[in-house]
């Protein structure tokens, strides 16, 4: 079996990041599980960016005719609820 090939990736960070990465003991794996946990919980909608576009916006809007968002009694997180189903 071939190992794969990894790439190696580098981004700027400030002084108190750089300062809070150098107490891990292993920054690699603790950086690449952020990202991957980072990417597995990616809004849907603008996929990560944090603003929607015009488009999106408007589709978004559309959508909220029919949705809304509400808070769960149980653990207060914000969720979508179909207005059909109340």
């Amino acid at each position: 079996m071939r190992k794969q090939k990894s790439d190696v990736i580098t981004f700027k960070a400030d002084d108190s990041l750089v300062e809070a990465l150098q107490q891990i003991p292993n920054r690699s794996e603790f950086i690449r599980s952020a990202l991957l946990a980072a990417l597995e919980n990616t809004c849907p909608v603008c996929q990560g960016r944090g603003v929607l576009s015009p488009s999106q916006k408007r589709h978004w809007e559309e959508f909220l005719h029919d949705h809304a968002l509400k808070e769960c009694d149980d653990c207060h997180e914000i969720h979508l609820v179909c207005a059909h189903e109340e």
